[in-house]
């Protein structure tokens, strides 16, 4: 007999169905594998539910639903339930594991965009795997910190007596002769001048009392 419909695949997958002596789980797989690849057809317009494969085969609606859970998340051991080589629970457990992890790595890509979005565009080109993005996110997290204990411990040893300084007569007293380091000049206080205006821009932007 020759078939002449449009759905060749789902055809004969469903002709294995009604024939092969087979488990529950295998039948699951088959009846699932038929319904997705049915829909992939052009001409197939097939829109059956679960519950309707469910009814059409005899199945639990559990057992079609942990089918299509093995379809969309270990594609790869499909045919290893259909041929009897893996159980559909065993199959249906790994297959959990795998869509924790896809939502877990979204998750965390979500996250890495949001702290660092040219490491997440990274891990999208393919240029870095998700745990090197993190890992080099992390350090430069440790070296901003660093950094900010650096900056604002120097901040604290400069400012305070700098301004202590002001409207007394340390400045007429100051002496080149007696200075620890490299004597201050016209140019360091043009410096200072800057800087200072420049941490009074920073304090204003961030706020800081």
């Amino acid at each position: 007999m020759t078939y002449e419909g449009g759905d060749p695949s789902g055809y004969v997958l469903s002709v294995n169905l009604r024939r092969r002596n087979i488990s529950k789980g295998q039948a699951a797989m088959i009846s699932a594998k038929a319904r997705s690849e049915s829909e992939q057809q052009p001409c197939s317009g097939s829109e059956q539910s679960t519950r309707s494969v469910a009814e059409q085969t005899g199945l639990s609606l559990g057992r079609i639903s942990q089918a299509n859970m093995v379809l969309q998340h270990a594609a790869d051991l499909v045919e290893a339930v259909i041929n009897g080589a893996m159980g559909l629970d065993e199959a249906y457990s790994i297959a959990r594991e795998n869509k924790a992890k896809a939502n877990s790595a979204e998750v965390q890509l979500a996250r890495l965009r949001e702290e660092d979005p040219e490491l997440a565009d990274r891990v999208v080109e393919g240029a870095l795997t998700l745990a090197g993005a993190w890992a080099e996110r992390t350090e430069r997290v440790e070296e901003d910190k660093r950094q900010r204990r650096v900056a604002t411990r120097l901040l604290d040893e400069v400012v305070p007596p700098l301004a202590q300084a002001r409207g007394t007569r340390t400045f007429g007293r100051y002496d080149p002769e007696y200075a620890s380091g490299t004597p201050i000049s016209r140019e360091t206080i043009a410096h200072a001048m800057t800087a200072l205006a420049e941490m009074d821009q920073v304090w204003q932007e961030r706020d800081l009392p």
